[in-house]
């Protein structure tokens, strides 16, 4: 089907084109009579007005760019949540890229950003992407780096202590006399991952005799959780870790799953702990003591971060938010 056109609508309205341009942008430049002939033809044909012409007499696009690692993840779906509620109370929406645990989608998602011309970006960096964020500053759009933090000191970050939380959630272990430790999560070179890890080596280090096993996967999925728990099933009891940290929920809970169908008692004979606290945590087969990271608060603090760039007001505060971790303790550690 054709669309409608602008110049349809003059043909129909029995005017020129500016008259029609005039008559549904700036209304007070014509007869009320002419905006209503106007609009009634408008109606009648079913216009919409281009977004991108709308946006280049503004003179401003109305949008934030947000790129997040993979919004399967509830923890992002509700980072972004909270960006939007910071961006609908300014008047803005939200273009959202889904990276995916991808590099080049994620640099897909920053180029647009620039293409559209964005007027402001929020990141959660799955890669390398300091080239790219510093190409957006050149092109005068302002960037908050979120659930991660900017060393070089270039980019406001809103971020979450990721060490802490990984020292939380083994200290928890080893209070409850667990020793043989694992850590399950992506790949090291993921920031946040890394990070987790170290928390978690150092509440090790700290007790005699614990120890703790990374173990890798490419995919955090809670299908991959399973296979991860059925394997650590299948090994020898004296073999088999007896507390396991993984790097965020969906890998805990599919773990929990996999254990389980193998006959394991959780947490009798192995305790599980959980990272972002998604909602599903609490209601797992074995509700799922986890790291609680205000994903939704991360996701809003962002946004006004950004929107004070945006206006002018943060002033030469680079602003930096780190969020403390807290533990949601549930019966996949101490039981019912």
């Amino acid at each position: 089907m054709k669309r409608v056109g602008i110049r349809d609508v003059a043909e129909r309205a029995g005017v020129s084109i500016s008259t029609v341009s005039n008559a549904l942008n700036r209304p007070h430049m014509v007869s009320d009579a002419l905006v209503a002939r106007v609009r009634d033809a408008a109606d009648h044909l079913g216009y919409v007005p281009l977004q991108a012409a709308q946006q280049l007499r503004a003179g401003r696009s109305g949008l934030l760019g947000m790129t997040v690692i993979n919004i399967a993840n509830p923890f992002f779906a509700e980072m972004v949540a909270g960006a939007e509620d910071a961006a609908s109370a300014a008047g803005l929406r939200v273009l959202v890229g889904n990276s995916s645990d991808d590099t080049a989608k994620e640099r897909d998602h920053l180029e647009l950003f620039e293409r559209v011309q964005v007027e402001g970006a929020l990141v959660s960096p799955f890669g390398e992407t300091g080239p790219w964020l510093e190409r957006l500053r050149r092109r005068g759009i302002p960037v908050v780096l979120v659930d991660s933090s900017d060393e070089g000191g270039t980019f406001p970050s809103v971020s979450f202590d990721d060490v802490a939380g990984g020292r939380l959630a083994a200290e928890h272990l080893l209070s409850l006399g667990r020793r043989r430790l694992a850590f399950v999560g992506a790949r090291e070179e993921v920031r946040q991952v890394r990070e987790r890890l170290a928390g978690a080596r150092a509440a090790v280090a700290a007790v005699p005799g614990a120890t703790i096993e990374p173990l890798w996967t490419e995919r955090t999925t809670s299908e991959r959780g399973q296979a991860f728990g059925q394997q650590l099933a299948d090994r020898p009891a004296h073999e088999r870790p007896d507390g396991l940290v993984a790097s965020n929920d969906h890998l805990a809970i599919g773990m929990l799953h996999g254990l389980v169908s193998r006959g394991i008692r959780v947490p009798d004979e192995v305790a599980v702990v959980g990272y972002d606290d998604i909602e599903f945590a609490a209601i797992a087969a074995v509700p799922l003591t986890s790291v609680r990271q205000p994903a939704r608060l991360m996701g809003r603090s962002a946004a006004e971060l950004l929107l004070a760039r945006i206006d002018g007001s943060a002033g030469t505060d680079l602003g930096n938010v780190v969020y403390q971790p807290e533990l949601s303790i549930r019966a996949s550690t101490v039981g019912a």
